[in-house]
């Protein structure tokens, strides 16, 4: 499948939406998460860019991706 040309107007857009009332990094994480989980219709097939240590997969290879990896806890308040 060949990518679309890039659309700076519509990558705002999809930013401003996914961050809209984010204060600070981590309500902006947690924002792109909710955004992308509404928006990612599950499995599809993704193909490998780029070989990276931390992942089997070797550029070019393609995988069926099943769900989102999951939202991740909030560190414990240390109470010393």
């Amino acid at each position: 499948m060949k990518r679309p040309k890039r659309d700076p107007v519509r990558e705002n857009r999809i930013h401003n939406e996914a961050i809209a009332d984010a204060n600070g990094p981590e309500e902006q994480v947690m924002g792109w998460h909710c955004y992308l989980d509404d928006k990612i219709r599950f499995p599809f097939q993704a193909k490998c860019i780029a070989t990276k240590i931390v992942s089997p997969l070797k550029k070019g290879e393609t995988a069926e991706v099943q769900r989102m990896a999951p939202k991740m806890p909030a560190p414990p308040i240390c109470s010393c």
